[in-house]
């Protein structure tokens, strides 16, 4: 018994002098609760969609214009077998596009019931992430079109990033409805 013995009481001595020697993790500091987001810049501003509403981030496709609708309209494309309506977002608001090249121009691509379209925007700066503390319940400087779309805002290093509700947009009406006439 006592050559079995000898090995299990040699692995019980390495872990207790194991755990004698560690060190103790270090003390955790208040963990900060996080929001995150994608953003994006609309006219100069910047915007973030959450993450739930945006389905994909894609450059903008070759598509086909359609005659008789309005202007914002660009076009649809074919995305993997599927018709993706493209709106020029900053046409849709009537706001400038920022002096960003057409090369940095992305499509956010949303999806919300039966309604699947592809929203264009000067450029995407990816996934953001805001400490919860430093949300801004009514951001200055919206254009009035936006403004309701806008829910709140989240500041670092002193700019707000507007919350940009593409949820709320796909269920306005005038969004929905492009025909000219």
């Amino acid at each position: 018994m006592s050559a079995q013995a000898a090995p299990f009481a040699v692995l019980t001595d390495i872990a207790r002098r194991s755990r004698a020697m560690a060190a103790g993790l270090p003390e955790q500091q208040e963990a900060v609760e996080l929001w995150n987001g994608i953003g994006f810049v609309l006219a100069g501003e910047r915007y973030v969609a959450p993450m739930g509403e945006v389905t994909e981030i894609l450059h903008v496709p070759r598509y086909t214009h359609i005659p008789g609708v309005h202007p914002f309209m660009m076009g649809a494309a074919n995305v993997r077998g599927r018709l993706l309506p493209l709106v020029d977002l900053a046409g849709f608001f009537e706001v400038p596009r920022s002096s960003r090249s057409t090369r940095e121009r992305r499509v956010l691509v949303v999806e919300q019931g039966d309604v699947f379209s592809g929203l264009v925007v000067d450029s995407v700066s990816g996934m953001q992430y805001f400490a919860v503390d430093s949300f801004v319940a009514s951001p200055q400087d919206v254009p009035a079109s936006v403004q309701p779309f806008v829910n709140g805002g989240y500041e670092r290093n002193e700019e707000v990033w507007k919350v940009f509700s593409a949820a709320e947009l796909l269920g306005d009406e005038r969004f929905l409805d492009v025909a000219q006439w």
